[in-house]
């Protein structure tokens, strides 16, 4: 008998129906109050999902999860180390680097030695902006695929300042747009992860990270007289928190967003999601669970849909980059990929009623967010009135509150805790906001953990 056959033996159940059953079983207690809970974007979460809450079927695209690659963050201190960590990562399994290069004596030719660049992505955060260091980058042959993840207003964000003023920055983000290299898959990047890591819930990460993308919208399709790329690539730096369903939902809801606005301009734009777990339900105490969070994190970023992923080390907040720490978080993707079998079945959340129904809510409310941001005049003008920042200081505080009351739990840290456990002997990092005076054209908008006040009063009676 096929399936199709058994399935026509039964009568359809109505989502009413089966609401009025869990009622009735309920005996009296209220559905509502009981099965249905809020989440922190305001959500409202059923115990079930059905076909009734859907226009049409949810697509199945039939769409295997290959496409991500594993990707090791290597912190470029001088030059001959950085190509040694990035050769022994490779060498390791990974498929892609991403150089975080903090001055311009780093040389890219010779941090790039070795590598084969036809098979290994290159991504790049630069913490300065030069045409001029670029050459050599632009000079590598056509078919590598470089990302140069500038991000001038990301810059802003989180320090406060831009790298030189307004008007000099984007004069030279026109002079290396303008330059149209075919070997650089993406110049431009969005740092959403900075707001997601800072306590903005999904909906404004999401809103913010449109707002923040759609400035460079509206500087590229302004400047009609400079010879932009016809096509250009916006990489996406995402942080995966975890709550899981709602992350892959995130990330889902990010493509139908950047689709829905660039689908407005005249340039071809194209969407790279690059992810990494987040640091912010990270604790240096009970340190090991970290890597549970970031499996999970992972495994979201996954099934959303993340093209490349770059797992966190379980001790990176608290430890300097050590061997160990890297190859047990590039372990954790190869196991992902490779073991578990995320590289060869179909995406199994394609048509999940549940995960469509986060998708399309949290797509809707950050879409209405961003709306508002453009009407209030823009990204840049609302970071100006600090109208951004409170907002996600909003957002943190009433998420921190949660973890303070035991309502968010963080293992080993808010619950269950190792009282007898020791940490201050091994921090090689200051694993807490660090506060440095310094004037700021805007206020920065801050990275904090949950855990940091707790951790804090614990290093104090070591």
């Amino acid at each position: 008998m096929s399936s199709t056959t058994l399935f026509n033996d039964f009568n359809p159940v109505s989502s009413k129906q089966w609401k009025q059953k869990m009622q009735f079983d309920l005996n009296g207690i209220d559905y509502n109050n009981t099965l249905v809970w809020t989440s922190h974007e305001g959500i409202q979460v059923k115990p079930f999902y059905h076909l009734d809450d859907f226009k049409e079927r949810p697509p199945i695209h039939n769409t295997k999860v290959t496409a991500f690659k594993v990707c090791e963050l290597i912190y470029v201190e001088d030059t001959i180390t950085g190509n040694n960590l990035a050769i022994e990562a490779i060498n390791g399994g990974t498929e892609s680097i991403k150089f975080v290069i903090p001055s311009k004596t780093i040389k890219v030719t010779e941090l790039l030695k070795d590598i084969d660049l036809n098979a290994i992505s290159i991504y790049f955060e630069l913490h300065f902006i030069s045409p001029e260091y670029l050459k050599p980058i632009f000079s590598i042959p056509s078919s590598a695929k470089i990302h140069l993840g500038i991000d001038i207003i990301g810059h802003l964000a989180r320090t406060g300042n831009w790298f030189y003023n307004l008007n000099k920055d984007f004069l030279l983000i026109q002079e290396i747009l303008s330059n149209k290299v075919s070997n650089t898959t993406s110049m431009l990047s969005v740092d959403m992860g900075l707001y997601q890591n800072a306590g903005a819930n999904i909906i404004q990460q999401l809103a913010y990270a449109m707002a923040h993308t759609n400035e460079y919208f509206n500087f590229i399709e302004n400047n009609t007289s400079t010879d932009f790329p016809s096509e250009i690539t916006i990489t996406y730096h995402v942080g995966i928190g975890s709550n899981y369903f709602f992350e892959i939902a995130k990330l889902k809801a990010l493509r139908i967003l950047f689709t829905t606005i660039a689908n407005n301009y005249t340039t071809n734009y194209k969407c790279h999601i690059f992810t990494s777990p987040s640091k912010r339900n990270m604790s240096i105490y009970d340190y090991n669970n970290n890597m549970l969070r970031t499996t999970t994190e992972s495994m979201s970023a996954i099934l959303g849909g993340a093209d490349t992923i770059c797992n966190l080390p379980y001790n990176a907040v608290f430890k300097k980059q050590n061997a160990f720490g890297s190859r047990m978080a590039r372990n954790q993707l190869l196991i992902l990929k490779h073991e578990s079998y995320f590289n060869t079945v179909d995406n199994p959340t394609d048509g999940s009623y549940y995960i469509e129904n986060l998708t399309n809510q949290l797509a809707e409310k950050a879409l209405t967010l961003f709306k508002d941001i453009e009407k209030q005049g823009g990204f840049l003008k609302q970071l100006k009135k600090h109208t951004i920042q409170r907002k996600i200081k909003e957002s943190a505080t009433k998420e921190q509150d949660l973890f303070n009351s035991k309502k968010e739990i963080i293992l080993g840290a808010n619950k269950y805790p190792n009282q007898d456990e020791k940490i201050k002997h091994e921090l090689e990092l200051f694993p807490f906001i660090k506060t440095h005076k310094r004037k700021t054209l805007i206020e920065p908008i801050i990275e904090k953990r949950l855990t940091e006040n707790l951790e804090q009063k614990r290093l104090k009676n070591e």
